[in-house]
């Protein structure tokens, strides 16, 4: 039987099966890496770490189905409560809005080496391209982020592993170079180049970057971590931060009313410890108040979520209010659409 450190990298004999847990968002790059490593003999698993940010059931169907193409088998494993920590503290802080990349970038490598040991696998594979990311994808991040995972030298990037240092599956033959790469930058050519001569051709395009890198949403963020504490800011708040409009009327109230349907849907699953607003005769959105409101708080939250809705030669409307258990009405005058204030209130523009 050959020695497995002379194996020619493309399915050679080794004393023993090689097997790698590859990260995988579904996206093209984490498709590219695991199918290289697959197609250098390697055993491949692959993992998705799922959180909050990371899509529902669809995104979910969409893995599967990438991952069934490639053929290869697929682990997801559900870290949703764990991640928050990485979004309230960061321990490398955050990029353009309240993104924690680096930080989160670790988070999923120490599951993926937790996921590595009880699989019995040997090394981990990503798609991180050098120099993709300027925060979390240059060389000096890059290798840290190796470090801090635990990972270390059995933290293989394969689209970009000839500008890196060796690791060890290059070190013991379970991986050559030359079935490695040397891609960089921010470009999709090479990338695009490698799927055709691979043969892989149904693949998601990118998409838009991570919630947390939006303006609006940070900008909530921010409020809920400043007016309720980062430790009161849970998974169903978070949810709450990426539906309807946000306006804090004072440091005391804050508003969320619906734009659609099917968010007022999401803001009545939401309405618990929360004060609930709904038209009565009018069509028009559901609206949530949090904090202290005042009964003169609640009738001035009454009439901002009024003027979003259907009032047209109204000068009155009937809104139910849902407080504690208890339901009255109450009658408001919608504001104006051109008031000043609602500009004022409303968080992140």
């Amino acid at each position: 039987m050959k020695d497995s450190r002379h194996g020619n990298g493309l399915g050679a004999e080794r004393s023993e099966s090689i097997r790698a847990i590859a990260a995988f968002s579904g996206g093209l790059d984490s498709i590219l890496a695991g199918t290289l490593a697959h197609r250098a003999g390697i055993d491949i698993i692959l993992l998705h770490v799922k959180h909050l940010w990371s899509g529902g059931k669809e995104a979910e169907e969409r893995l599967r189905a990438a991952a069934a193409r490639v053929g290869l088998p697929l682990r997801i494993v559900d870290a949703t409560v764990e991640h928050l920590d990485v979004v309230r503290h960061p321990r490398h802080g955050y990029g353009v809005g309240v993104n924690p990349c680096v930080d989160c970038h670790i988070f999923m490598l120490k599951i993926a080496k937790r996921v590595m040991e009880e699989e019995g696998a040997h090394f981990v594979v990503t798609g991180e391209v050098l120099g993709q990311r300027p925060k979390s994808q240059h060389y000096k991040a890059l290798l840290e982020v190796a470090e801090e995972s635990g990972l270390g030298s059995r933290l293989v990037r394969p689209l970009s592993a000839n500008l890196l240092p060796d690791t060890l599956p290059v070190e013991r033959g379970w991986l050559r170079r030359e079935n490695l790469l040397s891609i960089q930058g921010r470009g999709r050519d090479a990338q695009l180049t490698l799927a055709e001569h691979l043969g892989i051709r149904d693949f998601p395009q990118p998409a838009g970057g991570c919630l947390l890198t939006e303006k609006v949403y940070a900008a909530r963020v921010r409020d809920a971590f400043a007016h309720v504490g980062k430790a009161n800011v849970g998974v169903e708040e978070f949810e709450l931060l990426g539906v309807g409009r946000h306006f804090r009327l004072s440091e005391d109230v804050k508003v969320v009313v619906g734009r659609d349907e099917g968010e007022n849907a999401t803001l009545a699953r939401l309405a618990a410890d929360r004060v609930r607003i709904d038209p009565v005769d009018i069509m028009g959105p559901t609206v949530l108040v949090e904090g202290a409101p005042s009964d003169d708080d609640l009738a001035l939250a009454g009439a901002l979520g009024a003027r979003y809705g259907d009032h047209a030669g109204r000068h009155s409307i009937r809104l139910k209010v849902l407080r504690s258990g208890a339901e009255k009405t109450i009658d408001v005058v919608p504001l104006d659409p051109a008031d000043p204030r609602i500009a004022a209130w409303r968080l992140g523009g």
